[in-house]
Order: structure tokens, then C-alpha cells, then sequence
């Protein structure tokens, strides 16, 4: 119970760091974050204490599971045993293990192909109307918003088509309600693989990792409207904004056209993480010299990583959401590290630690698995940045303002996320850990 009580008060110490650095302290909306933080912890509440919920994390791991076999049926037939098939010689030897641009981004190339048919038929546009609505009739936030937040949900930085319109006039509260719900949330495409990570040490995972995306687009409204709450009148405010969306012409245009976006983004991420990663080991080569050299003349020593100083910045929050202090080290360098190594990678090492036993506690793994589940990280401020000023060229420079604070507030909304987690977990781990 004690560390219950300790994530109830991390959500509220979180809201009050985002408060001390808000751009309007005294104007904000308390209406919107008190229905914002209700949202949350209901949410929360069902999926952790309904008794139903066995039964959808189960239904949710048992679809994803299919939805991967059926992604990588592709893959292994282009890549053969490095996606996983029989390997063609010595088959008595251990299989390769994961490799991730064989055995995890094919799985982008399948989602995005089916999104794109979901979008086409009209399903997808249904779902995110049915959230825009929830979330615009009860956090009283613009129609326009609302449809950013909601579209979040399911797709990165496509979503910002979805509200192409009302870019142009949206306010700069607008704007960064948009940006930060954009990096709080993840893109169900890339969500496949965090499941590839993690399923074998962590089998429910694909119902956790669904339900820690919702979780965070109404934390996502708390943080943003606290950080820079609005001050004019927004376009559609208690308007229904329409939904944005380019058809093609039949469903295997639009099988194309998905599956195309999704090889964009998969030399994207492959991208990105060959130079986060290489440059992120270049600063840790410069950082071991440097305090190699220092720890000598101050007589001491250990070593210095980008992952060492995030884990620091890191720990407070880390112990505030609800972690036991045994395991506060490990989860705090895994979630620290994420804003400048990416979510993808801190994923990875969550893998890792639960398999190493690093991180013992149950309930410590699925408050990093929430915390860790946004594209909070510098890169993709970048990308929504840069994809929200092609839309709008005229109103770069209140994009690119808003930037820092929304990274901020996405940050702290899936630090919320991890403690609204920390709050309901019950340890039972046969519902949690699918054991």
C-alpha cells in the first residue's frame, strides 16, 4: 500500500513540476486537468482491476500475436532464417536470437499496409471520432485537438494530416497540445515491436503496452495545458473538427501507398538509430576518458555514460513513481536514457534487465514498460516539429518555440503514465505477467 500511496502523490508532484515552469501559471484551466487526470486513473482502474480484464489482455495478447505471425510470414519468405525461419545449415545450434532489422521492422511494413486499409474503409477515421469525442466533451479541449490527441493513439506523425486544415489557426496552446500528444503516445506500427522485445520475458506486454498508450493522450492534455495553458480563443473550440483524410482511389492503391509510408519510416528509424546509437557511444568514449582522467585526480573512480548522467536526472522521478528502491538504479538509466537513446533502445535494455534479473520486482517492470511507452525523446521532437512546419511554413517559428516545452510535457505525461501504473498494480503477477 505504501508504494500505492507513493505513485498518487508522484502524479501530483509531476503536475507540480510542470506547474513551475509554466508559461501562464496563474491561467490554468482546472476544469480540463481535473477531467484529464480522472480520465486517466478510470482508465487505469479498469485495466488493472476490472475482472474483465484478464480476459481482453489476454483476447489483446492472443490478436497481436496473430497480427505478428502473419507480418513475419513476409518477412521470412525475403529473409529466411535471420527473420526467424530454420536456419540452412547446423540446425542443432542455437537460433541467431532477435535481430531487429530482419525480425522487427518488417513488422512496420505489414501494420502501416493495414492501417492504410483501415483508413480506406473508413474503420480507423470511426475509432478516432468516437475518442475525439470523448476527450472533447469531457476535457473541454478544441475539436481540432481533440482529433490530434485521438489520431495519437494509433499513428506518429501521420496524424498531423489528420488536422492539416486547422494548423494555420491553431493557437500556440493548440500547437503544443498537439506536439506533446504526438511524442506522449506511440504509433501502433512501431508498438509491434516493443511486444517482439519483451514477450518472451514479459508475456503480457501487448495488452500493457495498448492500454499505456491510451493511458498517456489524456496525460498528455494535463501536462501541455499546465506547461503552457490557453489564453485565446482556440477555432474549434466545442466543435466537432472534421478528420482530415486523402482516400485512394481502391484498397490496393491503398496497400501501396501503406506499405510505402512504412518503408519511409523504417530507413527512418534505421536512420536514427545507427547515429543516436554511434553518437551516443562516441559521448560515452569521451565521457569515460574525461572522468577517467578526473576520477584519477580526485581519487576516484568508475565509469561515466550518457546512461550514468540520465539515470541521475532520472532517479527522483523514478522513486516518486512508485519503484521499489532495489530496483530505482536499473529502471531510472533505462528511463533517463530514452529521451536522448530513443524508446526503441530503452526497450531493448528493459528486456535485458528483467532477463538479467536486474530489475526484480514485478511491479518495477510494468511501471517502466508504461513510463518507457512515448516518442519523448529529442529525435522525435525533430520529426514533429519538422513534420508540423511543412504543413504550416507560416507558423514555424510558434511551432519550433513550443517544441522544448511539449518534449517536456510529453516527458512528464509518461512519467504520469508510470504512476498511474504504480497506483493500480495489485501484484498479481498471473494477470500481469501472463504466468
Amino acid at each position: 500500500m505504501t508504494y500505492h500511496l507513493i505513485s498518487l502523490a508522484g502524479a501530483f508532484a509531476l503536475m507540480g513540476v510542470a506547474w513551475l515552469f509554466s508559461t501562464h501559471p496563474r491561467r490554468l484551466n482546472f476544469k480540463t486537468i481535473a477531467w484529464g487526470v480522472g480520465l486517466q486513473a478510470a482508465l487505469a482502474a479498469v485495466v488493472f482491476l476490472a475482472p474483465a480484464s484478464r480476459g481482453l489482455f489476454l483476447t489483446l495478447n492472443d490478436i497481436t500475436n496473430s497480427l505478428l505471425a502473419s507480418a513475419m510470414a513476409g518477412a521470412r519468405f525475403c529473409f529466411g532464417y535471420l527473420s526467424g525461419g530454420p536456419a540452412p545449415f547446423e540446425a542443432s545450434k542455437p537460433q541467431f536470437g532477435f535481430i531487429l532489422a530482419f525480425q522487427g521492422l518488417p513488422t512496420i511494413l505489414f501494420f502501416s499496409a493495414l492501417i492504410s486499409i483501415l483508413y480506406f474503409y473508413g474503420i480507423m477515421q470511426a475509432v478516432i471520432r468516437l475518442f475525439g469525442r470523448l476527450f472533447s466533451r469531457l476535457m473541454k479541449i478544441s475539436g481540432a485537438e481533440a482529433v490530434a490527441v485521438s489520431s495519437n493513439i494509433f499513428v506518429g506523425v501521420e496524424s498531423m494530416l489528420a488536422i492539416r486544415p486547422h494548423i494555420r489557426r491553431m493557437t500556440r496552446s493548440e500547437l503544443c497540445l498537439v506536439l506533446t500528444a504526438g511524442m506522449a503516445t506511440v504509433a501502433s506500427n512501431v508498438l509491434l515491436i516493443y511486444v517482439l522485445f519483451l514477450r518472451d520475458v514479459f508475456p503480457a506486454i501487448a495488452g500493457h503496452l495498448i492500454s499505456a498508450s491510451i493511458l498517456s493522450a489524456p496525460a498528455a492534455v494535463v501536462m501541455s495545458k499546465i506547461l503552457m495553458p490557453e489564453t485565446e480563443t482556440p477555432e474549434t473550440l466545442g466543435k466537432a473538427a472534421r478528420i482530415h483524410a486523402e482516400k485512394e482511389d481502391n484498397v490496393f492503391a491503398a496497400v501501396i501507398s501503406g506499405a510505402n509510408s512504412g518503408v519511409r519510416l523504417v530507413v527512418g528509424i534505421v536512420a536514427l538509430l545507427v547515429a543516436v546509437l554511434g553518437l551516443a557511444a562516441l559521448a560515452d568514449s569521451l565521457l569515460g576518458w574525461g572522468w577517467g582522467h578526473a576520477g584519477g585526480w580526485l581519487g576516484m573512480g568508475g565509469e561515466l555514460s550518457l546512461k550514468t548522467i540520465m539515470g541521475w536526472v532520472a532517479y527522483p522521478f523514478v522513486l516518486i513513481m512508485g519503484v521499489p528502491p532495489e530496483d530505482a538504479l536499473a529502471v531510472s538509466k533505462i528511463v533517463g536514457s530514452r529521451t536522448i537513446i530513443t524508446e526503441l533502445a530503452a526497450y531493448g535494455d528493459l528486456a535485458g534487465a528483467i532477463r538479467e534479473n536486474a530489475i526484480v520486482h514485478p511491479r518495477s517492470a510494468v511501471i517502466a514498460a508504461y513510463a518507457l511507452c512515448g516518442f519523448s525523446h529529442i529525435a522525435s521532437m525533430s520529426i514533429f516539429v519538422g513534420g508540423a512546419a511543412a504543413l504550416a511554413p507560416e507558423r514555424t517559428r510558434d511551432i519550433s518555440a513550443a517544441g522544448l516545452r511539449a518534449l517536456a510535457a510529453a516527458t512528464l505525461a509518461c512519467l504520469m503514465t508510470g504512476c498511474m501504473a504504480g497506483l493500480f498494480y495489485t501484484n498479481d503477477g498471473s494477470i500481469l505477467l501472463g504466468g
